[in-house]
């Protein structure tokens, strides 16, 4: 009568000959299938490089602190100061800075900090209103003639190239010599001059983006030309286009300075970046503390604009992390 096996216990690992664990490992060994099941996938370390990369970068954060500051100064600035710009006290003339006035006076006794806010104000709103203006019918203008194709697009292009032809500060200064001293002639100058390049961004991201296979499966499926651009065209403008957009309005904040130095811009006692420089540069020699400030102003905005529009590009581009690691 022979022996009954006994089931192995719970718990316990039941015992395996040699020569069938010998056997099964060879089999692993060589069949490449079952050393795949048995080799976990590889996952990317949580502090690797692809986590930094998606990641704000120091840089970033310090520009848009500095436009951060840059916007609440010029928003909340004339309502902090609470002194008129244009007020005239001339026993303060180039007063130098005290706690009535931290910046100082100008020739006039005007205070320098009120001016300065509502300088900032007055060149921030005139260069963001600027930019929408241009962005928004030159991305739309883009798309257009990128899915329309043929001779309307041929047209569209030949439109912008003459735009360019033109430089951007000789079509402001045109339109400020047709409506001297108006802030609307200034203002339709730079939105005019700044469309073209929203215009060539968007249609050269469009281009390829129509000829894809998912464009031409949703032509294919029948579907409305608002949902092609909302799911395929727009969401391939729309990286190029934000990077666009802190650029410009610094493009249009310097161009209104330079004409406001060159005295086409705005016209006194209004408070303009320019306008304060040409008034103050007479004066560096006895009041010093004057023409630092609009000059600072501008040198913090093209500093913010630089360090946000220069990190974003270094962390969308997979190059640039190839090519800066050693």
């Amino acid at each position: 009568m022979s022996k009954p096996l006994n089931p192995p216990s719970s718990g316990m690992t039941p015992e395996v000959p040699a020569s069938v664990g010998a056997s099964a490992s060879a089999a692993a060994v060589a069949d490449p299938h079952i050393r795949e099941e048995r080799v976990p996938p590889t996952v990317p370390a949580a502090d690797g490089p692809a986590r930094r990369r998606t990641g704000p970068s120091g840089r970033w954060l310090l520009g848009l602190a500095l436009l951060g500051g840059l916007a609440l100064f010029a928003v909340l600035g004339p309502w902090w100061t609470g002194i008129d710009p244009a007020a005239q006290d001339l026993r303060q003339s180039l007063a130098p800075p005290s706690w009535a006035h931290p910046l100082g006076t100008d020739l006039l006794g005007r205070s320098v900090l009120s001016r300065l806010t509502h300088a900032a104000r007055l060149s921030l709103l005139v260069a963001v209103m600027a930019t929408l203006s241009a962005a928004l019918p030159g991305v739309l203008l883009g798309l257009w003639a990128a899915w329309r194709g043929g001779t309307t697009e041929r047209a569209v292009v030949m439109l912008a190239d003459a735009m360019l032809a033109l430089p951007a500060l000789l079509l402001v200064l045109l339109f400020a010599a047709l409506a001297p001293g108006e802030l609307w002639a200034l203002y339709a100058g730079l939105s005019l001059g700044l469309w073209v390049e929203y215009f060539r961004v968007s249609r050269a991201q469009a281009r390829p983006v129509l000829h894809g296979p998912g464009v031409e499966a949703a032509r294919l499926l029948g579907l409305s030309r608002w949902t092609v651009w909302r799911h395929h065209l727009l969401p391939a403008v729309w990286p190029v286009v934000a990077r666009l957009l802190p650029l410009s309005v610094g493009q249009s904040v310097l161009s209104l300075s330079a004409l406001g130095f060159i005295g086409v811009g705005m016209p006194p006692p209004t408070a303009e970046l320019g306008l304060m420089m040409t008034e103050y540069l007479p004066h560096y020699e006895e009041a010093p503390w004057l023409l630092p400030a609009p000059i600072a102003l501008l040198l913090l905005l093209v500093l913010g604009l630089w360090l946000v529009t220069s990190s974003d590009a270094a962390g969308a581009d997979p190059s640039h992390d190839a090519e800066a690691r050693p």
